[in-house]
């Protein structure tokens, strides 16, 4: 028995092997381009429950317009929420804390609102040679958050640390494993060309919705949806 099948796996020849394997990689593709058609049209969401929501955070005046942003939003239909900043930033998440105790005086029903730090993949002057192994820390810590929180929406606009978190997202939508639906919201002070977060993005088709806010940047990138200063 075990001579005929090797003498049958023999005859099939290293031909088999090469299909098996531009089968699976034919797959692969078809279901990243799936992912990309799916994402470029509108978002129709029927269900009127909560979306668990992610929100990245990032030093200087990310975090500000971050804040903005959210204040504008149905606070109860983006919940529970969850806040994430670089590993070194304290002074984010302090300002997140502050801004949910704010709608919890104005008599908004705040669910479980959790605070989180990551790794970041390259600190400020670290040399690229070391920043590899960070960086690969960094990945292995956004897939252990997005793996525990599995959340509904992502929402950024700017800093490093989304980059790790949105690719992972975008990876768990072609395996099929959980469809994040990746807000990205570029700086105001992107006024000319994106910043390095959302070149990637926007190149690699990433987000599901891109939004800018310069007219100009619109032209350059007709992939953006143009939505004014929002601050």
């Amino acid at each position: 028995m075990e001579k005929g099948f090797d003498k049958w796996t023999s005859d099939m020849g290293p031909s088999v092997y090469i299909f098996l394997v531009g089968s699976i990689i034919g797959i692969i593709v078809m279901r990243v381009l799936y992912v990309i058609y799916r994402s470029s049209k509108p978002l129709r969401i029927v269900s009127p429950k909560p979306l668990s929501t992610l929100i990245v955070l990032g030093s200087g005046g990310h975090t500000a317009e971050m804040i903005s942003l959210l204040s504008v939003l149905q606070e109860d239909r983006f919940s529970p929420r969850f806040y994430i900043a670089a590993a070194t930033d304290n002074m984010s998440l302090q300002k997140a804390r502050v801004f949910e105790d704010s709608l919890a005086g104005k008599g908004v029903v705040v669910v479980n609102a959790q605070f989180m730090q990551i790794y970041r993949s390259r600190e400020v002057g670290q040399s690229y040679l070391t920043s590899v192994g960070t960086t690969l820390v960094a990945i292995a810590h956004a897939l252990w958050i997005m793996i525990k929180l599995r959340p509904q929406v992502l929402l950024c606009n700017g800093p490093g640390t989304c980059v790790p978190l949105c690719v992972i997202a975008f990876v768990f939508k072609v395996l099929g494993i959980r469809w994040s639906s990746t807000f990205y919201v570029e700086s105001i002070a992107r006024v000319r060309k994106l910043s390095l977060s959302g070149l990637l993005l926007y190149k690699l088709h990433m987000a599901d919705q891109f939004f800018v806010q310069w007219p100009q940047l619109r032209r350059k990138y007709p992939r953006a949806h143009y939505v004014g200063c929002l601050m």
